[in-house]
């Protein structure tokens, strides 16, 4: 009995230290990007020349919760039929390619939506 004593004392241990703790549901972890919702489209007037539609993208992003991620000043914006394309570079994609997020403003709205990139 002696011998067997120490072994199942290690065992508790082993059990009761493996169990984890739930986590308290006011902790200051960040919200995932499958909790965040994306802030509603900027909409305003009309967008008829590359540097409104940077100025558009930067009201925009500076909605988002992580706009410190994003380098606005380096944009750069492709004219594509009725809307801009705009590409802005962001420092945690640093060394991967695509390494830019990409946005659509419309135009004769203003409006900016997200774009996938591949």
């Amino acid at each position: 009995m002696k011998k067997v004593l120490p072994f199942l004392l290690l065992g508790a241990a082993g059990l009761f230290g493996s169990c984890q703790q739930k986590p308290a549901t006011d902790s200051a972890t960040p919200p995932t990007a499958d909790t965040i919702a994306p802030p509603a489209p900027a909409t305003g007037t009309a967008v008829s020349t590359e540097a409104e539609a940077r100025t558009a993208i930067g009201r925009y992003v500076q909605g988002l919760p992580n706009a410190k991620l994003f380098v606005v000043d380096s944009a750069t914006a492709f004219e594509v039929d009725d809307h801009w394309q705009v590409l802005v570079p962001r420092t945690d994609w640093a060394g991967r390619m695509p390494n830019k997020a990409a946005f659509e403003v419309n135009k004769s709205t203003g409006a900016v939506k997200t774009l996938m990139v591949k």
